[in-house]
Order: C-alpha cells, then sequence, then structure tokens
C-alpha cells in the first residue's frame, strides 16, 4: 500500500490494530524530514511567575511566539521573541480553559475557550475587539471540556471555529461575529464529528481534524463534503503552509498524547510527503520563516522544528 492510497474511503469495520498497521506503514514508507528541534525556554519576568501546560502555539510576521496557556501564575497569553524573553502577556481572569490560538491575516490574536466556548479577537497588544459566544454548549460542563476548540479563517475576514467537545460541529462567522450557517452533527459518517479539535482553512478548503473518528475531512467554504483522509490516525492539530497541510497524529487506538508524528500532507493529492517523529503534540502552528512551532501536552516544552542551516 502506498502513502497515496490514503485519500480514498477507509474500509467499514476495519480492526484498530489494522487502522495502527496501515498507519505504521504510510509512515515507513515516507521520508524522514530533516527538521531539527529546539525547546522554547521562557526566561520567568518575575519571583513567582511560572506557566502550565501550554495548549497551542502561533508565531507572527515579525518572529514573536504566542504561548497560549492554562497555568495560573502567569497570564494565559504570553508573547516571548526567539531568545524566550517576555515582551507582553494578558488575559488574566477571562478563560476557564484556554485551548486554541490563532492569528488572522492582519495578525489579530483570536482565541478559543473549551469550557465557555467563547472565541475572543484581540489585537497583537491585547486589545479586546470581539467576542463570540458560541452557544450550543450542554449544561454538565462541571467534570470536562465542553465547546469551542479552534478556530480558521476564509475569504472576506469570514471565521470558522471548531465546536468541539461535546458539540460536533462547525460554526460560521463573518468578520463582526455575525452567524452565517453551521455544519455537522455527533456520528461517523461523512460530515459527522466526534470531536473536531482543529481547523484551517485554504484555497476553498475547510480541512476539519476530526480527531475520535482518526481522519480529517474536507469541505468546501459552504459546508459541503467534499472527501476525507481516513488514516491518518488520531489529528490533535493541523497547519497550513504552501502546498501543504501538516497533520499532528497518533495512532487512533491508543491514549493521547502518545507518540506520533508530524505529518506533511499534499493538499491536492493528499499523499504524505514527509513525516517528524513527534510525541504528546496538542497545538501546532506552520511559521512565516518555514519552521513549525509546536505545543505538546502536559509537561512538556513547546518546540521550534527547523530545517538545518
Amino acid at each position: 500500500m502506498s502513502a497515496g492510497s490514503a485519500a480514498a474511503q477507509a474500509p467499514v469495520g476495519i480492526a484498530p490494530d489494522a487502522y495502527a498497521a496501515e498507519l505504521r506503514e504510510i509512515v515507513r514508507q515516507a521520508p524522514l524530514l530533516p527538521l531539527e528541534s529546539s525547546r522554547i525556554l521562557v526566561t520567568p519576568p518575575s519571583v513567582g511567575w511560572e506557566m502550565g501546560m501550554v495548549s497551542w502555539v502561533v508565531s507572527d510576521r515579525e518572529g514573536l511566539i504566542y504561548l497560549f496557556q492554562r497555568g495560573d501564575k502567569a497570564d494565559p497569553i504570553v508573547v516571548v521573541d526567539r531568545q524566550g524573553q517576555v515582551v507582553r502577556s494578558w488575559g488574566k481572569g477571562l478563560f476557564k480553559t484556554p485551548h486554541g490560538i490563532r492569528l488572522d491575516p492582519d495578525g489579530n490574536v483570536w482565541t478559543t475557550d473549551a469550557k465557555t466556548s467563547i472565541v475572543t479577537k484581540f489585537t497583537p497588544q491585547g486589545k479586546k475587539l470581539l467576542e463570540i459566544s458560541v452557544g450550543g454548549v450542554p449544561a454538565d460542563c462541571e467534570t470536562a471540556f465542553c465547546g469551542t476548540t479552534d478556530v480558521g479563517f476564509g475569504p472576506n475576514g469570514s471565521v470558522f471555529v471548531a465546536d468541539g467537545y461535546r458539540n460536533a460541529r462547525i460554526v460560521e462567522y463573518t468578520a463582526d461575529g455575525r452567524l452565517v450557517r453551521e455544519w455537522g452533527g455527533p456520528g461517523t459518517g461523512p460530515g459527522e464529528f466526534q470531536l473536531p479539535h482543529s481547523i484551517v482553512v485554504g484555497e476553498g478548503v475547510v480541512y476539519v481534524a476530526d480527531r475520535e473518528n482518526g481522519r480529517v475531512q474536507l469541505f468546501d467554504l459552504e459546508g459541503k463534503y467534499l472527501r476525507e483522509w481516513p488514516k491518518y490516525g488520531k489529528t490533535f492539530s493541523l497547519a497550513l503552509a504552501p502546498g501543504v497541510v501538516w497533520l499532528a497524529t497518533q495512532h487512533r487506538n491508543e491514549p493521547n498524547f502518545a507518540p506520533g508524528w508530524l505529518l506533511e500532507v499534499d493538499r491536492r493529492t493528499g499523499n504524505v510527503l514527509g513525516y517528524v517523529n513527534a510525541t504528546a503534540v496538542h497545538g501546532m502552528h506552520a511559521g512565516p520563516r518555514g519552521e513549525l512551532l509546536i505545543a505538546p501536552g502536559p509537561e512538556r516544552k513547546p518546540q521550534l522544528l527547523r530545517s538545518p542551516d
């Protein structure tokens, strides 16, 4: 089986061990990419300052790195330079469970809160510009994540929200936060989801990491199902780069944050072009300098991956 065959529909009733074997074979046939990894070591700006789990990470055109973290001894949004010095931070008291952070084409900062299902837009300096209460969250949200996971950007400022932990849908808004449409529902069929965990939009295609179904689904800008990539495992995060989509994934039948890979997938064919070994990647970003930024799971430091000089 070639890596290119992974763009086809998954056979019905395939066993979990067979899924794992297929994914291992896809990775085996793909080239290992020569990306060098370095930790993002943040210098504490004051005594008692400490970061918790970094849920997601993104970088801007100037190379500043935005970390979205869950500890209570620092602001949720921490902006650092390439040397790990804190440039600015904000957001204390605004979030219950920080989840995703993205930058729109104008450089504005967007966040998703997995507990409250609130999407917030900020300037790069931290001024709040817009708040969207996505809604639809069940009432029994005391012991589990409940809402939004990620946000992507379409033409004319449109905003696509992956929602999420209790809901199973994609919600589209205008640039000023007006509801346009939603699609999806719980299930395993085309256009159905079990935890849409990440979303990116590029060249008229909406890519959704349907995490617990172990696939990436592709839609047009109006929510019409196009196709899926069903053999690339439990995908936590997506990132766009020219001509490709990066997937942070692992075997679908293993516990969260197990060892896995970053897969570079051709947008047009769905073929795997290469891979990087990775463990416990929760959020990911393809930076403007051709590098990858990854936010691993608990007890791991964010990392910067780049081609050797």
